[in-house]
């Protein structure tokens, strides 16, 4: 696992406290007698990094790759993976090729869910490097009957590449990889989604935690 960097301290909220590796770090309050979910982790790294000029995946990003600070906000996972059409040895992970091919988001989300052991699958970007573990849990915390779980803003924008989906969805995704239909904000609003207001997670990351890295000065406006 990799290591577990301090300035996490900084963004959680002090409701509950654990010891991990160490520190002694705030965490989300967790409901009583709820169970804490079962999901696995799945970073999408699948994008060709056209305004960013390389693969962003691997760049640098103080002093980790930014797949890597995705990797470490998904530590609550039961397993993580990643889909590529490329192969990333550094992260020592399974990584599986787009199962149906379109170039889009959506293939990457498909993969997820059919690739994935537990039924629910946090699916993120890999240029979001300033998620948390808290964020998952906040996000964990909503997840029921529905078959997704995401941030709304108050502009009605989405966070899709920051989302739990449930295998639920599948049948739902299949038909819009097959129709070509891309959209993954038409995807939620055709799924039984539960929208989380994003004022919600800006609590826990401050104004930088969602974030892209989609250019190479964006490395800067993220720190």
């Amino acid at each position: 696992m990799p290591e577990l960097e301090s300035w996490w301290m900084i963004a959680l909220p002090c409701c509950q406290r654990i010891v991990l590796i160490g520190h002694t770090i705030p965490s989300m309050a967790v409901t009583p007698g709820r169970e804490s979910l079962s999901f696995s982790g799945a970073v999408l790294a699948g994008g060709r990094s056209r305004r960013f000029g390389r693969d962003k995946a691997v760049t640098p990003f103080r002093g980790k790759p930014l797949l890597e600070w995705v990797l470490i906000s998904l530590r609550d996972a039961e397993e993580t993976f990643i889909v590529a059409n490329r192969p990333y040895p550094l992260f020592e992970l399974d990584t599986y090729r787009d199962l149906i091919v379109t170039g889009s988001s959506l293939s990457g989300v498909h993969t997820a869910l059919v690739k994935a052991q537990n039924d629910w699958v946090a699916v993120a970007a890999c240029d979001l490097p300033n998620l948390t573990p808290a964020f998952w849990q906040l996000l964990a915390s909503r997840a029921g009957p529905q078959q997704a779980v995401m941030l709304e803003h108050p502009d009605g924008k989405l966070e899709p590449l920051a989302a739990l989906y449930h295998k639920r969805a599948l049948q739902t995704v299949e038909a819009k990889l097959e129709t070509g239909r891309y959209s993954l904000h038409e995807l939620a609003h055709s799924l039984d989604t539960h929208f989380v207001p994003a004022e919600q997670a800006s609590m826990l990351l401050g104004p930088l935690g969602l974030v892209n890295v989609n250019r190479p000065e964006d490395l800067d406006e993220t720190e």
